[in-house]
């Protein structure tokens, strides 16, 4: 606040046309400047290299410890092994496993009765003998700090030397998040932070004290539920995040992920032609759950507080899979001339998707206002402010944001 203050009082705003506007410029610029540059993971050491995660129970400490295996697998080439060291929480060493299932990572198999710290030297010795390039070391964890389980990670970490040591922690606990980085600063010695639940209401205002007090580099951020959900940290965007500006990079960078450029390209052709068929729609709505649901997709665009509240009481997640259900129980004749979706047909579309007549015609509906957003793009060249080929929001229902319609019932 005060390095804000110095620079808001001074000659910059006073030759400003637009004060407020600075105002908030200063604010971001000095977010970025205390958030530190981005930091990937290090891997620079002799294979297994081995990573320690450590943090309080509850905070995402196993789910992040796939996602990073998924990320060293996928992005950066790694054979990855993921084992657990927490024998005192239930199902947490089989959570691990179903974990490392998913993601095609592969994880050490649990002994019963064996201590964390001889897990942890089996899994070195394991990665040695089968040539792996990385080991993560899921650490447990408690509801609160105490001696024992600092006592325990002290004595895994002179075991194992880790080469990264990532403290874990919810950025929805807010201040006490500070703490904790402190906690395990000061008496462990951790090199870089991960967060999770920055998807959350807090849009991430805790990174900005517990890099503050840990004087270490956030690394990776949680932002979603499905375990590709995992951001390589981003000062400038988080910065973002918590001043309410949106991600608009993040939202393209998803689009573009989730999207054939093929498909992405043919599409937008389509829509600049005025042509919209509902085997589009489906598609439409794949690529949208695909991106984590409306709700994923409004945490990133700027403006839409409110609007993000209204999808997190929707379950949207239901609602686009009602959706495509009902589509998918259309002939394909049906969904390339939906005119021809009389009474009849409409019933017996319904009973196929096992859902009401009611909800047939609310998407039919929406898909009525799809086409007129699409003649409304063909006229304005498809500047609607939507990265090519995905479907603006107001699409997926009633009305959409800004036409007085609100939400769709479904679900309710």
């Amino acid at each position: 606040i005060e390095s804000i203050r110095s620079r808001a009082i001074g000659e910059e705003v006073i030759r400003s046309v637009t004060p407020g506007q600075q105002v908030v410029h200063i604010v971001h610029e000095e977010m970025i400047k205390m958030l530190g540059e981005a930091q990937p993971i290090s891997l620079k050491a002799t294979p297994p290299v081995p990573i320690l995660m450590v943090g309080l129970q509850g905070a995402g400490k196993t789910t992040s410890t796939a996602r990073i295996g998924l990320y060293l697998t996928q992005n950066q080439k790694k054979k990855t092994l993921l084992a657990s060291l927490d024998i005192y929480r239930p199902a947490a060493q089989d959570q691990l496993m179903r974990l490392g299932e998913n993601c095609g990572v592969a994880v050490l198999p649990p002994f019963i009765g064996e201590k964390p710290l001889a897990i942890a030297k089996r899994a070195m010795q394991t990665a040695r003998n089968e040539g792996y390039d990385v080991v993560l070391l899921d650490t447990a964890g408690r509801l609160h700090i105490d001696f024992e389980m600092m006592n325990e990670v002290s004595q895994i970490k002179a075991e194992v030397r880790p080469h990264e040591t990532l403290l874990v922690a919810d950025a929805l606990s807010g201040q006490d998040a500070a703490k904790v980085a402190k906690e395990f600063s000061d008496q462990i010695g951790i090199t870089g932070l991960v967060l999770t639940r920055v998807d959350g209401d807090s849009r991430g205002g805790a990174a900005l004290s517990m890099r503050h007090v840990a004087d270490v580099p956030i690394k990776f951020m949680g932002v979603g539920e499905k375990p590709e959900d995992l951001e390589v940290f981003d000062p400038s965007r988080i910065a973002n995040r918590i001043l309410g500006m949106g991600d608009v990079v993040g939202l393209v960078e998803k689009a573009k992920a989730s999207m054939e450029e093929e498909e992405s390209q043919k599409l937008a052709k389509k829509m600049m032609r005025g042509e919209f068929d509902l085997e589009d729609m489906k598609n439409q709505l794949e690529q949208v759950s695909k991106m984590g649901g409306l709700g994923g997709l409004m945490g990133m665009m700027p403006g839409v507080r409110k609007v993000k509240k209204q999808l997190e009481e929707l379950n949207d997640d239901k609602l686009i899979k009602r959706q495509i259900a009902i589509i998918q129980s259309m002939t394909p004749a049906e969904r390339k001339n939906p005119k021809i979706l009389n009474a009849s047909r409409r019933k017996r579309i319904a009973a196929g998707c096992g859902l009401g007549v009611p909800e047939v015609n609310r998407l039919l509906k929406a898909f009525q206002q799809q086409q007129q957003i699409m003649k409304k793009m063909k006229k304005q060249g498809g500047k609607l402010g939507f990265p090519s080929g995905m479907m603006p929001p107001g699409g997926l229902g009633g009305g959409g944001f800004g036409g007085g319609g609100g939400m769709p019932p479904f679900g309710r």
